[in-house]
């Protein structure tokens, strides 16, 4: 120590920090278990393994690439480098992986174990217990070969469902209500379809999901319930479209039941509902769930009241919860509808004129840029194929890919605000439109593009102001 410490006052402190390096650096290194894995990719599923995030926490990784049969290269290969260097342990996915059969894989594992290297899975469903495999029971090989087999199983299931995705084939299982399996794509069926046409059609007329599924019991005698209907509205299957377990939606893979504006519109529907109270998607009046009170900050509902012995109703909006000390009175329902027609033809095209709305033209331009450049490349492996560059599985696979983005670019393109709103707001400013519309039609606009109308009470008489959703 003392030595250390007059070294370290003659030459300095650079030397004792160099010296103390050297030190640390002629330590052993820590304990450490060598770990080899494998793993098998499908050319259906290739991120199934989640082989890149293994390979960081490996000191090997071996990896097939296809739905190859015994025997396999790489799983060789790692035979063949643990008796070359004997690593501690070979971790794989899950132990069918090592053979197409149960006799193939306890072949394996008896070549890994014989030499004492510890065989895990990822999954759980195999470890070693014992030095050798011959010290299992038969109750261990039994429980072996049935886990083997029943991976197996799944693993033919899974690729089978795969191979009719990218041919485009309808999912397993049972077809939705208006439609009949077919034998390679969905067909409608003549007496549900028309079930489930007009459905979409009383949403669409009313915007209430219970009041449509009420609709369909009390006209078709289907039942379904409110969490089932929101899922018929969403569902790409009625618009032509097939939706697959990995996510993708490929369009036009048989005949809609609905067009494409119609599912626009529903979608709209759809987001402006999320915004008001229950109770007020359904309601019968158009202006229910928009008139808010400047002066309390409440809502206001639509009253009906009537005189006895009398078929005449007057209609008012009134305060859901006034707080203040004298409350808000109510308001008669016409005037409020009158003034906010009004105040729609004064105050919406000038709002329309300040906007300023995202270069819708541009953006559409993009996206059709890019479809026609997918829609190239569709062409290109199609020609590919014809001169043996791709095989029929990478063609397909690269065809069910360039499909699902092109749905993507074509949903983007859906949602798209219209290029002439300028037009739409002289056509709303118009009171001769109005006045031509139902009160189920009028509703539909009226919560197309106003947030809120807010009721200003002054000691003057009160006025209506429009805020607008943009």
């Amino acid at each position: 120590m003392l030595t250390i410490l007059n070294l370290t006052l003659r030459v300095g402190l650079p030397v004792a920090v160099a010296w103390q390096a050297e030190r640390v650096r002629s330590l052993p290194p820590p304990n450490r278990m060598t770990t080899f894995a494998y793993t098998r990719l499908s050319p259906y599923n290739p991120v199934a393994s989640n082989h890149e995030a293994l390979a960081a926490t490996v000191d090997r990784l071996y990896v097939d690439h296809c739905d190859v049969q015994d025997p396999r290269p790489e799983l060789q290969r790692l035979l063949h480098d643990c008796r070359q260097e004997l690593p501690e342990q070979v971790l794989i996915q899950q132990v069918g992986d090592l053979g197409s059969s149960p006799a193939a894989v306890f072949a394996v594992l008896q070549a890994l174990e014989d030499r004492g290297i510890l065989v895990t899975t990822a999954d759980g469903s195999y470890r070693t217990l014992a030095a050798t495999s011959s010290e299992r029971s038969p109750e261990m090989l039994f429980q072996l070969a049935a886990t083997v087999e029943a991976q197996h199983r799944r693993q033919q299931l899974e690729a089978g469902h795969a191979r009719n995705r990218i041919n485009l084939l309808p999912p397993p299982g049972r077809a939705p209500y208006g439609y009949r399996r077919g034998r390679y794509r969905y067909a409608l069926d003549k007496a549900a379809a028309p079930a489930v046409k007009a459905f979409f059609e009383q949403f669409i007329l009313y915007g209430s999901i219970r009041g449509a599924a009420r609709f369909l019991d009390k006209k078709y005698g289907k039942k379904i319930a409110p969490s089932t209907a929101q899922r018929w509205l969403q569902h790409p299957i009625y618009r032509g479209d097939s939706e697959y377990k990995d996510g993708q939606v490929i369009r036009d893979t048989h005949t809609p039941i609905i067009a494409r504006d119609e599912a626009a519109q529903v979608d709209r529907l759809l987001r402006r509902n999320r915004q008001l109270p229950p109770k007020t998607v359904s309601a019968e009046r158009s202006l229910a769930g928009l008139v808010q009170c400047a002066e309390c900050q409440s809502k206001l509902r639509v009253s009906r009241v009537t005189r006895p012995r009398q078929k005449q109703e007057y209609l008012y909006l009134r305060p859901l919860e006034c707080g203040r000390e004298k409350s808000c009175r109510a308001i008669a329902y016409d005037t409020v509808l009158a003034q906010t027609i009004a105040a729609i033809g004064q105050e919406f095209p000038r709002a329309v004129a300040n906007f300023q709305a995202p270069p819708v033209g541009a953006i559409k331009a993009g996206i059709l840029a890019q479809i026609d450049t997918k829609t190239a490349l569709l062409t290109q492996v199609d020609q590919l194929q014809s001169q043996g560059v791709l095989d029929q599985t990478s063609a397909d696979l690269r065809r069910y890919t360039l499909r699902g983005e092109l749905a993507d670019l074509a949903q983007q393109r859906s949602q798209l605000p219209p290029e002439n709103l300028a037009e739409i707001a002289q056509t709303l400013g118009s009171p001769e439109f109005w006045q031509g519309l139902s009160e189920s039609e009028r509703r539909v606009y009226l919560r197309e593009f106003i947030q809120t109308i807010w009721i200003e009470r002054t000691d003057a008489p009160w006025q209506v102001r429009i805020q607008f959703v943009f």
